[in-house]
């Protein structure tokens, strides 16, 4: 008879096909189910020679054993996305004309030369509130973690009561209990431990480490993000410092040729019309100065906000340093342009967002593991020892004592499709997070590649602008030399004027373009902030961290 219970899993080993989708998880399976019907064959042993009825035994294993030999249905729930691989994706001619240049440090901005920028990009670092709800996301995926962590280990507790009542003495007790007031007093200290056969616990274990990597990474890319917008709205006031200065210039140019217009006039020199042309500019003149002041002050109250302050924190930022040496003359020239070695097989390294996608893959990878577990028989072992009486009197005797241990198996067999439906949705939750990494990828590397052209582009623009300026700068000068010497019209000092303004505008905005770009290809490479980060398959940072 024990032959006949034990030949169902001997021939479902021998039926099993050694290779092909699943073989590794169905061998498993077998090895795990005879190794369980081996202890079941056991205990009906033992419960035999105890003398209790062999054949129940006999049904109980028999049936245990025919349900833990079920086999899982994963069939038609599989993964349908794959990961890019960054290397074979086509760089383009901005990634492969580039000259090669190191890849940037976590303190890139500082290339600016500003001491104010550097104390502001720390600050926002130490004080952002994003930052710190991004940190916060960190010690709950911690927690989390330390959660999914306990359920891998034992489980100790203690129980103890003590219930006084009346027995009814129509019940079980019979007199003198029965019909008494007594106390009921319980003692036990209890154990249980799961024996995770299916790797169940273990799987949602690292789901949850790699989900506090995705936080890690994710909190990185916050940080970057708050880096970039940080020194571009610096370098947006440093723009309007600059223009500022070009406005003043304009302003005091306009007036002395208004000055210039009205002393011709009482030299009988000029006419009414030359002076209320001159005058008619001067309120615009004065009115675009105070638009932008608007802008300078706006500005520092966003550069406040990033850091975390008031706007009176933003009150005490100063005139940007490199407005004087990056837009207010040709010093911008200085920033290399260029990217590193391979960027599109290193970013994946390199860009804290695309860490965090990848580690996202593998915590729903992980999910898979734990949904297809879910098909298997739980196996979970428990044992209690304590004191139980009636009354206190007799509480502490070793007659008092209970103890006892055993296995507790839960398997599914019909559930209305739920475990396939939960394993269908970590499935599609897998090819969504794989997606989502592919796009990060792509965007990235199009993000570098945008901000190359942009840059050759921009550089270009300057030089043009700049030349531009000059030819400006020479008209202006003969238009109001001749118009000095009644050699030519007014009108004609005001056109080369508005041009000479104009020009000058250009070159302020295509230097701050310039640097602008500059940052943003610093953000597209990474920043330097997601080169210590770890990577899937870089080190087995789950299997470390479950050992804790």
């Amino acid at each position: 008879m024990l032959a006949f219970c034990y030949y169902p899993i001997i021939l479902s080993f021998a039926a099993t096909p050694r290779v092909g989708p699943g073989a590794q998880r169905r061998r498993q399976v077998i090895v795990h189910t005879n190794f369980l019907a081996i202890i079941f064959w056991g205990i009906m042993r033992l419960t035999t020679l105890s003398k209790r009825h062999s054949s129940v035994s006999l049904l109980l294993a028999c049936s245990l054993t025919l349900l833990l030999t079920a086999c899982a249905d994963f069939s038609g729930i599989d993964p349908q996305s794959k990961l890019n691989d960054g290397s074979k994706l086509a760089a383009g001619k901005a990634l492969n004309a580039s000259s090669q240049i190191a890849w940037p440090t976590s303190a890139w901005w500082q290339v600016y030369r500003d001491p104010q920028l550097d104390a502001l990009v720390q600050q926002a670092i130490a004080d952002s509130p994003n930052l710190k709800m991004a940190q916060a996301r960190i010690r709950q995926a911690t927690a989390l973690a330390g959660s999914a962590r306990s359920a891998t280990l034992p489980k100790v507790g203690m129980e103890a009561s003590a219930t006084r009542g009346l027995y009814s003495s129509e019940y079980i007790f019979p007199p003198p209990l029965g019909g008494s007031w007594n106390w009921d007093n319980e003692f036990a200290v209890k154990a249980s431990y799961d024996l995770d056969l299916w790797d169940k616990d273990r799987s949602a274990l690292e789901s949850a480490l790699d989900t506090v990597q995705v936080s890690a990474a994710e909190a990185r890319s916050a940080q970057l993000n708050l880096e970039v917008a940080v020194v571009r709205g610096y370098l947006q006031l440093a723009t309007q410092y600059a223009l500022r200065d070009i406005a003043a210039s304009t302003l005091a140019q306009q007036t002395a040729l208004a000055d210039i217009a009205r002393r011709r006039l009482g030299a009988g020199l000029g006419t009414r019309l030359e002076v209320s042309q001159a005058e008619t500019v001067l309120p615009d003149a004065q009115a675009n100065i105070e638009k932008i002041d608007e802008n300078i002050a706006l500005l520092r109250n966003q550069i406040a906000a990033l850091s975390g302050k008031g706007p009176g924190s933003g009150d005490a930022i100063q005139r940007p340093a490199l407005a004087a040496n990056m837009i207010g003359a040709d010093h911008s020239s200085s920033l290399p342009i260029g990217l590193p070695d391979n960027v599109p097989a290193h970013l994946i390294g390199r860009r804290p967002d695309v860490i965090a996608q990848r580690w996202r893959v593998e915590a729903m990878s992980k999910n898979i593991d734990v949904a297809k577990a879910s098909f298997y028989p739980d196996i979970n072992i428990s044992a209690f020892i304590g004191l139980q009486a009636l009354g206190f009197t007799n509480f502490l005797s070793a007659a008092s004592g209970v103890r006892g241990a055993g296995p507790a198996i839960s398997l599914p067999i019909f559930d209305g499709g739920r475990l396939r439906a939960n394993l269908g949705a970590q499935t599609a939750a897998l090819d969504g997070a794989i997606e989502s990494y592919n796009n990060t990828l792509v965007q990235a590397l199009q993000s570098v590649a945008d901000q190359i052209v942009k840059l050759k582009s921009e550089q270009q623009q300057r030089q043009q602008s700049e030349q531009a300026l000059a030819l400006a700068g020479k008209s202006y000068d003969l238009a109001k030399r001749g118009y000095q010497a009644g050699l030519t019209a007014y009108i004609n000092v005001i056109q080369t004027q508005l041009t000479l303004l104009q020009q000058q505008q250009r070159v302020a905005q295509t230097r701050a373009s310039y640097l602008d770009s500059w940052a943003q290809l610093m953000q597209a490479l990474g920043g330097g902030l997601g080169d210590d980060l770890p990577q899937p398959g870089m080190t087995d940072v789950t299997a470390v961290d479950a050992k804790k």
